[in-house]
Order: structure tokens, then C-alpha cells, then sequence
């Protein structure tokens, strides 16, 4: 990442000095996607410099776009132009970092054959412009990089040519977008002239066609000869670029760009042979990944085996719970020969999402138990009679059923009879056995196997529902293991996240109503008898609906979308948690939860709608898809999405439990939840890694009273910001801008005197 380079305080980079220009484009080359350059002179010796660090560019993804007068040298305009009218070039390998490397340090035709397949296949992308009615050239020396996150913008005396990179002495200022508000204007100054030039916009210049352009180098050079200077850039090619007569700056930066290339490279070969040792052929249940069960994998099945084979596994969404879980079947299977378990999920997308996994661990005889699925007692009936038959078998099954499914009396009499002291439970999302009509089951539960699974076991305002849990999985007060989200990000089982807080004022009416709500629970909350209990929930469920609904959102969260496809030209890869239209689940017990479900009215239900509608007509060309229980088809959108097919998901709760989605870069939360176990989890969903993300993203619109009204409501107001903040202090604590999202919450917090510590 571009904040992750060691950068002069002063932010000025020149020739023979520590901070060598030629040293700035290396290592902003290998920490960037995206490269905008506009200036006068551009050679694609500048390249051949660069070679490292520009194989590092197109490896990770890298797209750079030009924008050059009209004089280059001839095997530059020869190249251009065959990249723009050839179909016969030579085949370019952007997968294989050190292919690129070495033909990137290649000094002959081969090089300019890959330059021109680049430019075909619009990975380089060049605008050639000259001044109009002048008889000058086009001069300026400016750019930015991008990584996704952030933007390094730059100004100076340096053109993009190994003369300028090399032998000259040639200086340049750069600007950080993280350095404050002057420096930000300052590089989108820079974008927005870049954009108005390469998007054929500036009356100022023409557009030259590459056939037109002037073969020389540069005007300046008037006093060698046109051949002199093709012999010279020639030789250049030819030149071994790490010759021992560099400056010894110089040297030192692009030996930096070097080291972290050929890094990869090793990394890569040892991977390879990796996965040529893993080919080999292996029988039976295995570990899905060469590498083994991580050291807190291991460690919580040396951990449950010493509880009496008995626990609950605390670990953060996205670290590998299934995993873990899997993996003390699997030792229990190296142990006796045999596997035998009954797993339980909330949802029926969970269902396939678990067998997929068994089915890496090669797992045989599956057996899936949910509203889907019809046929599944035949099964059932055969394994329990087999077990019956003879009960020291080495049969070996799995049972993977719903909750929902599980509770009923007919099906939980048949899962209820397999070996008690041979199968192990897994209970998926385990806060769900601590409320509803599970809660009922745990007594008559005989299973002595048991392992409990969740990001977020404790159950809010349910101490009677934490203790039986406990109690079942055998836990008097510690977890089994315990791997929080912290850990997870640090050691790189999660990505890392910049986190981005909007602050949504509610209007007038919609506080004026807030507080006449806020009035009457205060009066109401002094009866505990089970009438005003309901009024309460009632008063609750309506106060907490003005939140969720607040009408500025939507402006906001359409301001993020367009910012979004304006900065990255698309919304790919993106999760938009709506308020919620549903009605409580039939385990939501404790009326936390059901206070932050909100019940069918005919508007709320239709806010998905609105949303996905804002997404939808900002661009024609984006496909958005609501992902909800009505959904039939969600595990084919999962796929679409992880591929890129559908580019937007919205859902309400459905993406909350266990749901996959690697591939998701960015999150949008409009739904305005207090409750931990909801916000655990959707962040959750969008840290999970994937090979081609480098980190995530997420908006959140937080509710805000407008602080211009009455003051004798500063205290209801203030409850509301408090309620609000401790989301954000979770959120922002864990980022990578933590600062500052504090500095965009100062004035809201000052005025409230609230901190978020």
C-alpha cells in the first residue's frame, strides 16, 4: 500500500540524494494499481529502468495511462502503433511475475513487442497530444498513483525516460491525500486536468495519431543529430541498468524494487513445489490445505480434548470456525478409524456451504436435513440401522440439518438416536441453541461430543440462556478458544479495513417524534408488570424504526455509490445491508434481538426495494440483486457474485450468519444496528481474504439528532449519539484510519461530550 512506503517529511524527492525520483516511481510502482502520468517527454527506456518495479505494477493488476506530446523516439511510435492496429503480437504472460521481470529487463525488439501487446490489451493506455496553434510541445511532469485506498500525487522537473530517471538531475514534490485537506485539492487538481486531457476534453491541445508523431527525442536536443540520438537510446537498451558507474542512490533505489521482486518470485517457486508435492496421491479424509491446521486450530483441539471433548469455540467471523471444527473430526478419525457427526446451522445456504467444506476434508456420506430436502429419512434410517446392527462399527457419516429442521419433534427423534458417546455435535452460530424452542432441546440432547461455534456466544440481556449454553458445552467461565477479530487481522486470517462513518442528522419531524417516544419510555419503564413489558417493547420497536428509516440516508448512501464508480469506475464486489422489513426469528428470544428486527409494516418492507433502486438507476450497466429468504436461487448468486456477474448484493439479515462471500471488497451499512452480534458478523463477511483482494472497505451511516434544537432534549440526544458511537468505536478501533475517523466524529462527539475510548 502507498501509506506503507517510507516517505520524506518534506515530501520532495532529487536527483543524487537519498530520495531519488527514480526511487519514488519503484516503490510507488510495486505498492500501486493504478498509474495516471501527463507530461512531456516519455521514453519507454523509463520502463526498462523501472523494469522491477513495473513487473511488480502489472503483476498485482497495475493499469497505466499517458498522456505525451508527439515526439518519441522510433521504436516507441513503431510499437504504439502496432499495439494499436496489430492482432499479431507476441503472447504476454501478466501471471508469471518473473517472466515479466526478465522481459522487462530485456534491451531488444522482444521488449517493444510486449510494450505494444500492453497497449493492445489496455493495460497501457496512451493519449498523444500537441499544443493547438502552437508550433511548442506539450511540457507538463505531473501524475498520481493509486492503490484502491489511497493517492499520491506529483509535480516536477522529472520526464518519464532513463535520461531524466538516470542522468539528469531532476527533482519532484509529492503530495498525500492523508496528509489533510490542502493536499487532497492538490491531487485532484492534478486528476481532474488529467481527466479532461485523456478524455479528449481540452480545447487547448489536438490529438495525434500515432502514425503523425515526430520521431526524435526531444527539441531541446537540437544540437545532435536525429540518428545521433537513436544510437544513443539504443544504447541505452542495451545497457545492463544495474551497471556498477550508476550513482549509488540510484542503485540503492531500484535495488530496493529488485529485492521485493525477486522476494515474490522465491515465494511463488516454493509454492509450486508445493503444490506439485500435494498431487500426490492421498486416501481417505485428509487436512484440505498443504500447509496443516494453523497453531490456534491445533491448539483448540488440544484444548477441547482436554475439556472432556466438550466446548465452545469463540473465533471471529472469517477465521476458519468450520475449519477448526473439521479438523477435531478429522483427529478423531486418524484416532478410531471412523467419523460420526451431526452439524447444525441456522440457514439452508449454511447447509450447502458446510458440505462443501466437508467435502475438502473428504468427508463421504453426507446427509442433508432441511425444507429442501425430501428424501433425507431413507438415509437416515439406513445409517441408524447399521449402527444398530453392529456398535462397534467403523461406520462413518455426516448430518448436516437446520436448526429449524432439528426442533421439530418427528426429525429431532430421528437425529436423536445415533451412538451418544461416538458422534460429535457442531453447532454452527451456537448463540442460536440459547433461545427459542432450541433452548428446550438441550436437556434431552445425549450427545457427549459436543463443540460450540460463534463470533458472538454471549446473548445479550439473556444471562439464563449464556449459562445453559456453558453449561451444555461443558465450559464453567473461560471459552475453549478464544480468537478475536484483532488477532485475526494482525496475523493476516483476515484483511485489513479502512473504516469510513457518515453522519446522517435526522429531520425535524423525525426527532420531534424520537423524543415524544423517548418521553413516553422513560415514564413507562418504571412498570415492570407484563402489560407495560409489551408497551415497552412496542415503544421500543417504533423509536428504534424512526432510526433505521431515517430519510437522509438514502441521499448519503446514492453519494457513496456515485463516489465509488466515480473514483474506480465500478461498484464491484459490494454488500449493502438495508434496514430490516422482517419479522423477529422464531429464536430471538431476548428482546435485543428483537428490537433490532424490525417488524412488517408496508413502507419498511419495501426499503429494500428503494435501495437496490438507487444502485440500479445511477447506472444501467450495474447488476444488483436483492439477496433474501425469498431468494431461490441464493447460492447461485453467491457465485455470480464471487465472479463478478452480479456487482452489488443487498440484503437485510441474510448475509448476517456464516453466509461466504470472500470476494467482497466493499461494505455499505444503512441498516442503523445496536446489536454487537449483528455488526460482528457483517464486518465479518467483507475481512474475509480472498487472492485478488488487498484489503476492505466499509461505509456506515450513523444517525445523528440535529444538535440545533431545543436544549432541554441534550440529554435524549445525547443517549442517541452514545447508542450510535458504540458501533463506531468497534468499528474504527480495529481500521487502519482509526485517526481519523476520530477527527471526522470530533465536533459531534465534543458537542455530547462523549468519547469513543
Amino acid at each position: 500500500m502507498l501509506k506503507e512506503i517510507t516517505w520524506p517529511n518534506h515530501r520532495r524527492f532529487k536527483s543524487r540524494t537519498e530520495w531519488e525520483p527514480v526511487g519514488f516511481f519503484s516503490e510507488c510502482l510495486c505498492n500501486a494499481t493504478q498509474f495516471d502520468l501527463m507530461l512531456g517527454f516519455f521514453s519507454s527506456s523509463a520502463i526498462s529502468v523501472l523494469s522491477d518495479g513495473f513487473a511488480s505494477f502489472l503483476y498485482n493488476g497495475g493499469q497505466m495511462r499517458l498522456i505525451i506530446n508527439d515526439v518519441l523516439t522510433e521504436q516507441d511510435r513503431n510499437a504504439i502503433e502496432m499495439g494499436e492496429t496489430s492482432d499479431n503480437i507476441p503472447f504476454f504472460d501478466l501471471s508469471n511475475i518473473e517472466k515479466i521481470k526478465d522481459t522487462l529487463s530485456e534491451r531488444d525488439v522482444h521488449f517493444f513487442e510486449c510494450l505494444a501487446w500492453l497497449i493492445k490489451n489496455n493495460r497501457l493506455e496512451i493519449k498523444i497530444i500537441a499544443p493547438k496553434n502552437s508550433i511548442g510541445i506539450s511540457h507538463t511532469k505531473s501524475g498520481a498513483f493509486s492503490d484502491g485506498i489511497n493517492t499520491v500525487g506529483f509535480d516536477g522537473s522529472c520526464n518519464f525516460s532513463r535520461t531524466a530517471l538516470v542522468d539528469n538531475i531532476e527533482s519532484l514534490t509529492v503530495s498525500c491525500d492523508w496528509d489533510g485537506n490542502i493536499e487532497m485539492a492538490k491531487i485532484n487538481s492534478m486528476k481532474d486536468d488529467f481527466e479532461l486531457v485523456f478524455q479528449g476534453k481540452d480545447d487547448n491541445v489536438i490529438y495525434v495519431d500515432a502514425n503523425n508523431v515526430k520521431t526524435q527525442i526531444a527539441t531541446s536536443f537540437k544540437d545532435k543529430s536525429l540518428n545521433d540520438l537513436l544510437d544513443k537510446e539504443s544504447q541505452f537498451l542495451r545497457e545492463n541498468i544495474h551497471n556498477k558507474s550508476l550513482p549509488k542512490t540510484v542503485l540503492t533505489a531500484l535495488d530496493k524494487a529488485k529485492n521485493r521482486v525477486e522476494a515474490e518470485i522465491e515465494r511463488l517457486k516454493e509454492q509450486e513445489e508445493k503444490d506439485i508435492l500435494s498431487t500426490k496421491k492421498v486416501v481417505g479424509p485428509r487436512f484440505p490445505y498443504e500447509s496443516g491446521p494453523r497453531d490456534y486450530q491445533i491448539k483448540a483441539f488440544e484444548n477441547w480434548k482436554a475439556n472432556g471433548q466438550k466446548g465452545l469455540f469463540a473465533m471471529a467471523t472469517g477465521t476458519g470456525k468450520t475449519i477448526t471444527s473439521l479438523n477435531c473430526l478429522l483427529e478423531i478419525h486418524k484416532y478410531s478409524g471412523y467419523y460420526k457427526a451431526l452439524i447444525l446451522v441456522p440457514t439452508v445456504t449454511l447447509v450447502e456451504q458446510w458440505e462443501i467444506e466437508c467435502r475438502k476434508f473428504k468427508f463421504d456420506n453426507i446427509i442433508k436435513v432441511c425444507s429442501k430436502i425430501h428424501d433425507w429419512k431413507t438415509d437416515v434410517a439406513n445409517f441408524r440401522m447399521l449402527e444398530m446392527s453392529n456398535s462397534n462399527n467403523k461406520l462413518s457419516y455426516i448430518i448436516i440439518a437446520t436448526y429449524a429442521s432439528f426442533v421439530r419433534s418427528n426429525v429431532f427423534l430421528d437425529l436423536n438416536q445415533f451412538p451418544p458417546k461416538k458422534l460429535l455435535l457442531i453447532a454452527d452460530e451456537a448463540h442460536n441453541m440459547g433461545g427459542g424452542q432450541m433452548i428446550n432441546r438441550l436437556a434431552d440432547i445425549k450427545y457427549l461430543r459436543r463443540i460450540g461455534l460463534s463470533a458472538t456466544l454471549e446473548r445479550q440481556f439473556d444471562e439464563s440462556g449464556n449459562r445453559k449454553l456453558m453449561n451444555f458445552f461443558g465450559c464453567s467461565s473461560n471459552y475453549t478458544i478464544e480468537y478475536s477479530m484483532s488477532e485475526a487481522i494482525e496475523n493476516g486470517a483476515l484483511c485489513k479495513y479502512y473504516y469510513y462513518p457518515h453522519l446522517v442528522k435526522l429531520t425535524e419531524d423525525e426527532m420531534y417524534e424520537y423524543i415524544e417516544l423517548s418521553k413516553k419510555i422513560a415514564k413507562i419503564m418504571r412498570h415492570d408488570d407484563a402489560d407495560s413489558q409489551e408497551i415497552l417493547k412496542r415503544l421500543l420497536l417504533k423509536r428504534k424504526r424512526i432510526i433505521h428509516k431515517a430519510e437522509n440516508k438514502k441521499s448519503i448512501f446514492e453519494n457513496i455509490v456515485k463516489q465509488r464508480i466515480s473514483s474506480y469506475g465500478s461498484i464491484k464486489y459490494t454488500l449493502v445491508y438495508v434496514p430490516e422489513g422482517n419479522k423477529p426469528d422464531d429464536n430471538s428470544a431476548d428482546m435485543f434481538d428483537m428490537i433490532d428486527t424490525i417488524q412488517d409494516d408496508e413502507e419498511t418492507a419495501h426499503l429494500i426495494d428503494e435501495y437496490t433502486r438507487i444502485v440500479r438507476d445511477l447506472d444501467s450497466h450495474i447488476i444488483v440483486r436483492q439477496f433474501t429468504s425469498e431468494s431461490t436461487d441464493r447460492d447461485e448468486m453467491l457465485k455470480d457474485f464471487a465472479i463478478g456477474k452480479i456487482d452489488v448484493l443487498t440484503s437485510m439479515k441474510c448475509l448476517d450468519e456464516g453466509v461466504n462471500v470472500p470476494r467482497s471488497e466493499l461494505a455499505i451499512f444503512c441498516a442503523s444496528t445496536g446489536n454487537p452480534r449483528q455488526f460482528i458478523q457483517r464486518r465479518g463477511r467483507v475481512l474475509r481474504t480472498h487472492k485478488d483482494k488487498r484489503n476492505a472497505i466499509i461505509h456506515d451511516l450513523v444517525v445523528i439528532p440535529d444538535n440545533n434544537l431545543d436544549a432541554t432534549n441534550y440529554e435524549l440526544e445525547k443517549t442517541l449519539v452514545a447508542n450510535e458511537i458504540k458501533r463506531v468505536r468497534d468499528f474504527a478501533l480495529l481500521s487502519e484510519n482509526c485517526h481519523e475517523t476520530i477527527k471526522e466524529l470530533d465536533e459531534i462527539l465534543n458537542y455530547y461530550n462523549i468519547s469513543i475510548f
